[in-house]
């Protein structure tokens, strides 16, 4: 059977299909139910979120599913250069985006670089709920947070975007590993080399993993479909995450705009831009990653965040797409809108064609 695999067996599912733990928003609980429930993985990003309402987003999901189901959070959340961060560089980025900003109608939004780490009060919260599966991205979490979470019997998986990352996971005994291609949509989760000299392909990083490494492999990035699915299993993926099919999803919190943009049909180029975040990301390209190339200087992560989060509110807002940013993986074509059971079935029926 197609579908017994190493992370069926080790997640208790009974197919190798992952949803991807989308955060800002994206991920919904019935999203992550509605996969859950069709025998997948679902999955519910929460790094943006306080550890109250994380408790809350848990309470939502176990009344929706008593399947096994997925946390994910981000080891690095905060970047390092934030400490001391120079007022005046502050407010010299600042101004770089205030035509932006100007041609909106809306002020400079005032801004502090006095930003805390949340990770270690978002795990105590993550082992109150006890989810299946803690997946994370950015890193490592200490071994004692990795001891507790096998004394809990929490599974854990960590997202590699290179052969280098995948080995210190390995290394660090987590259950799984995500093999991130540079296909895949939003932010590139590298966390040993800055994430510029980490563009391998899904296809290429998979087979470097599955000769390296011992431990199951998830593969991610570029996958909308059964024919995907297949291809990556093939190559040797113990399972397959889907981000940007799950996206357009009824039950994604993607905004109408965001889904519609994507379901189009048109020709819509992504690209990898810092302009968003402060940290690499792929998405579709628009007015404001054009005009900021990667080299350039932005605010680090999330100051840039809050930079440019009313600016993309009052354009949403006034109907300006061309300056909106919306994650994106590479591959749009053949995106349909579905409910997330519908999607679901669909990749089930047709890849056990396939295969």
């Amino acid at each position: 059977m197609w579908n017994s695999t190493k992370i069926t067996q080790l997640l208790g599912i009974q197919y190798p299909i992952l949803q991807g733990p989308m955060g800002a928003g994206f991920s919904t609980p019935a999203l992550l139910a509605a996969v859950s429930n069709a025998g997948g993985l679902g999955s519910y990003g929460a790094y943006t979120l306080t550890p109250e309402e994380i408790l809350e987003a848990g309470k939502a999901i176990k009344e929706r599913t008593d399947k096994p189901f997925n946390i994910n959070l981000w080891v690095n959340d905060v970047d390092q250069t934030l400490v001391n961060y120079p007022p005046e560089k502050l407010e010299h980025i600042k101004l770089m985006f205030q035509p932006y900003f100007d041609e909106l109608g809306i002020p400079l939004p005032d801004l502090s670089a006095d930003i805390p780490s949340k990770f270690e009060k978002q795990v105590e919260t993550l082992f109150e709920i006890k989810p299946a599966v803690f997946s994370f991205i950015f890193g490592i979490p200490s071994k004692e947070i990795l001891s507790e979470s096998r004394r809990l019997g929490i599974k854990t998986i960590g997202a590699a975007t290179t052969l280098e990352e995948a080995l210190a996971l390995e290394e660090a005994h987590v259950d799984a590993i995500v093999a991130s291609g540079f296909e895949a949509g939003g932010h590139r989760p590298s966390f040993l080399r800055p994430a510029q000299d980490s563009f391998t392909g899904l296809f290429t990083l998979l087979q470097q993993l599955k000769a390296k490494t011992k431990t199951p492999i998830i593969a991610a990035g570029g996958i909308i479909d059964a024919k995907g699915i297949a291809a990556a299993m093939t190559l040797g993926a113990d399972a397959v995450q889907l981000g940007t099919a799950f996206m357009v999803t009824e039950e994604s919190g993607a905004t109408p705009l965001h889904k519609q943009v994507l379901l189009s049909g048109t020709a819509n180029p992504t690209t990898v831009s810092k302009s968003l975040t402060g940290r690499m990301g792929r998405m579709l390209s628009n007015r404001i990653s054009d005009a900021v190339p990667f080299e350039t200087e932005v605010l680090p992560f999330p100051l840039q965040t809050r930079l440019i989060a009313p600016l993309k509110a009052a354009a949403l807002a006034q109907g300006k797409t061309e300056m909106i940013s919306f994650w994106s993986g590479q591959n749009t074509s053949g995106l349909k809108h579905h409910s997330a059971e519908e999607l679901m079935q669909a990749l089930i029926i047709e890849t056990g064609a396939l295969i």
